[in-house]
């Protein structure tokens, strides 16, 4: 049997299945948004970093990527599309992209040195990089009208319409849920190494 076929089919296939996973929950955080209008927290960011340990630096990139077609297909950047089209697209496309692709690397890195240090450092950087990414393109897009939006809501310039009320608690919580779930996170890398190795 060729072995190097069978491996690449079962990357092929969980690859395929956490793409899935992140469509879904991109749609789970759009449908549940209503629950919680003030922050628009995503869940998403986890498979990214589970698949990007277990399948590869540039599968993370790939989730990621699919996280950024999800949330410009699901409408959840249509303002960022009303001002500047290819801005919103750049924007949403690399931070999500990156934010893999930053996730995997450090896991493949630091994995060298404990596998249970660098999940937990994947966990992090990845929810740092996407919201990073989304800060950068916000100012070289959107900040005239980020500014004149956090005026009119009493914020005293466009830095801290972005830092407070774009991005307010989001990164904290998201840095803090992928921190609190990494546990599960490693444990989840570990048995799909495991069963990667018996498989």
């Amino acid at each position: 049997m060729n072995t190097k076929k069978t491996f690449d089919t079962h990357k092929l296939v969980l690859l395929a299945l956490f793409t899935a996973i992140v469509i879904i929950l991109q749609i789970l955080a759009i449908v549940t948004r209503p629950l919680f209008p003030a922050f628009a927290i995503t869940l998403v960011l986890i498979p990214i970093v589970i698949g990007s340990a277990l399948i590869g630096t540039m599968a993370g990139c790939w989730l990621g990527l699919a996280f950024g077609l999800a949330v410009l297909i699901s409408g959840d950047a249509a303002w960022f599309m009303s001002i500047n089209p290819i801005g919103a697209v750049l924007t949403v496309l690399l931070k999500g992209a990156l934010a893999g692709l930053a996730s995997g690397a450090a896991y493949r890195l630091l994995a060298k040195i404990s596998k249970t240090f660098a999940a937990i450092a994947a966990a992090a950087i990845c929810p740092i990089v996407n919201t990073g990414i989304f800060v950068v393109g916000a100012y070289l897009f959107f900040l005239p009208e980020i500014t004149q939006w956090g005026e009119t809501l009493g914020f005293s310039s466009g830095a801290a319409a972005i830092f407070i009320g774009l991005i307010g608690v989001n990164l904290i919580v998201e840095l803090g849920i992928n921190l609190i779930l990494s546990p599960a996170i490693v444990r989840l890398i570990q048995h799909g190494q495991e069963k990667k190795a018996l498989g």
